[in-house]
C-alpha cells in the first residue's frame, strides 16, 4: 500500500505542538478527492454511512461488506490524509478471532490505513489482538452510537462524577493497551479536556468541545447534505437547497427545450460527411 502523507506518528508530533488535528467522515470518491486537495489530516469512514448515505435509522445494521465498499472509494481518492475504517456492530462483539479477521479485511480489501472500534473495558481484549496482529486501532469512548440501546438513546455521555472518572479512566486504559488515538464523542469539554491534557495520545472531539487535540464531523453534516444534523454539528453550506435549485434549473430547461443546445452536442465529422449523410435520410 502506497505511504500516505499524514501518519500515525505525525498525528502524535501534532499533538505535542499543540497543532489542531482535522478530521471528517467521509464516504465516496468524489467528496475523498475534495478532502484530500484540503489536506485533511485524518478520514474516517465510519458506520454513520448506515445513517446518512444508506437511509437506516441507525448504525446498527452496517455490515463489514458496505464499510469495505465505500472505504476502497476514498482510500483511491484520499492519498494525503490518514484513512480509518470503522468496525461495524457484530464485526468484533464475537471473538477475537473474528475481530481480527474483519480488520484484516479493511487493512487488505479497503487498503485503509487502520481502523476504529467503540467501547472501553468490553472490548480491550479485543483490541489489544488487533494490535498485536498488526493493525493499528482507533478507540472511542463517551457516546458509542452502536450502544445506544444501553445507553438509553443519544445523550452526552460523563455529566455525573462517576461517568467523568470512569471515563477518563476507560482513556487511561486505552492508551496504555496501545490504540494511537481516541475519538471522545458528545463529552462534556471539561472531561474531554482532562483526557487530553492526561493522554500522549491524541484526542478527536466529535461535540465534546473545543479543548481536544483534534475535531471532527461528518462531511455530509458540514455540506449541509444531511437533514437531522446533530446539536454539536456545524453546517457551513447548506448544498441540499443549491443542488434542489439545479435540478429544478435542470428540469426547467429540459422541459422548455432550451438544454441541450450546441454547445452540449455533437457533430459529424465534416461536412461531405453530413452531406452525404442528409442526402441517403432526406
Amino acid at each position: 500500500m502506497k505511504q500516505r502523507n499524514v501518519s500515525i506518528p505525525m498525528l502524535k508530533v501534532m499533538k505535542q505542538r499543540n497543532e489542531k488535528i482535522i478530521c471528517l467522515s467521509c464516504y465516496n470518491y468524489s467528496i475523498g478527492i475534495v478532502l484530500d486537495r484540503a489536506e485533511v489530516d485524518m478520514v474516517v469512514v465510519g458506520d454513520s454511512v448506515g445513517m446518512v448515505e444508506l437511509g437506516y435509522d441507525t448504525t446498527m445494521p452496517v455490515v463489514m461488506d458496505e464499510i469495505i465498499h465505500h472505504a476502497k472509494a476514498v482510500v483511491k481518492a484520499c492519498k494525503y490524509p490518514l484513512v480509518i475504517g470503522d468496525m461495524p456492530f457484530g464485526s468484533y462483539n464475537v471473538s477475537e478471532e473474528q475481530a481480527i479477521v474483519n480488520a484484516n479485511r479493511l487493512m487488505k480489501e479497503a487498503g485503509v490505513d487502520a481502523v476504529s472500534l467503540e467501547g472501553g473495558n468490553s472490548v480491550a481484549k479485543t483490541i489489544k489482538a488487533i494490535i498485536k496482529a498488526g493493525i493499528p486501532v482507533m478507540g472511542h469512548i463517551g457516546l458509542t452510537p452502536q450502544t445506544i440501546s444501553q445507553l438509553g438513546g443519544y445523550k452526552v455521555q460523563g455529566k455525573s462524577f462517576s461517568e467523568a472518572k470512569e471515563l477518563i479512566d476507560t482513556s487511561i486504559m486505552l492508551e496504555e493497551i496501545g490504540v494511537f488515538a481516541l475519538e471522545l464523542e458528545c463529552i462534556p469539554w471539561v472531561v474531554s479536556k482532562t483526557i487530553s491534557e492526561k493522554l500522549k495520545i491524541p484526542t478527536i472531539g466529535i461535540g465534546s468541545g473545543a479543548n481536544c487535540d483534534g475535531q471532527g464531523l461528518v462531511i455530509n453534516d458540514v455540506l449541509g447534505l444531511y437533514d437531522k444534523p446533530p446539536k454539536f454539528a456545524k453546517r457551513y453550506v447548506n448544498l441540499s437547497e443549491i443542488i434542489f435549485d439545479s435540478i429544478q434549473k435542470y428540469i426547467k430547461e429540459v422541459k422548455e427545450g432550451s438544454f441541450p443546445n450546441s454547445e452540449h452536442s455533437f457533430e459529424m465529422s465534416d461536412n461531405k460527411e453530413l452531406t452525404s449523410f442528409k442526402t441517403f435520410y432526406k
